[in-house]
């Protein structure tokens, strides 16, 4: 448990994508199982989340952007981290080494710092197929980031989308389960 919180901390880390907004979702969740939450948004993602409702949810700022040399730390070190919904742009540039944001410098760090990571990935069929994101997850994979079944978001024969189960990014964070 981080040193600075009183339960464990997970960090939440926000991508862009349409199911993005449902993000309140795995927060209550998160808080149920009597986690503290900071939420960490790519920034496009900031366009999918309504950052004043999940600031008042979380009770902490909503940080997309590094922080300026002195500025105080707002969120204790992780416990743990769900990336959920996770992109096809964001797994790539994190199994590469990128970190070009906030978000892909916390999980690159992560991974260093030996956080467990867990992650709902939303690609379509069509971009899960290229080689770079399957060469991405199998690499993110060979260093301990547990993924789950991923998430098209692609219509069903009835025309409605499937449920993107948020709780599922926080089993695979829970030993046992």
């Amino acid at each position: 448990m981080s040193e600075h919180a009183e339960k464990p901390f997970l960090y939440v880390v926000v991508c862009a994508a349409g199911i993005a907004v449902g993000v309140p979702e795995l927060i209550t969740a998160a808080q149920e199982r009597d986690w503290e939450v900071g939420v960490i948004a790519t920034p496009q993602g900031l366009g999918f989340i309504d950052a004043t409702a999940l600031e008042e949810q979380t009770g902490r700022p909503i940080r997309s952007a590094w922080r300026s040399p002195g500025d105080p730390r707002p969120f204790p070190a992780p416990d743990a981290v769900a990336v959920a919904p996770a992109t096809f742009n964001t797994v790539n540039k994190w199994a590469a080494g990128i970190s070009d944001t906030l978000a892909l410098g916390t999980l690159c760090e992560a991974y260093g710092f030996g956080v467990p990571i867990a992650v709902l990935p939303c690609v379509s069929q069509a971009l899960s197929a290229h080689p770079a994101y399957r060469a991405s997850v199998d690499r993110l994979g060979g260093m301990g980031v547990r993924f789950g079944e991923p998430y098209s978001g692609e219509p069903q024969q009835d025309g409605g989308r499937p449920e993107f189960r948020w709780e599922r990014v926080l089993d695979l964070l829970t030993p046992g389960r």
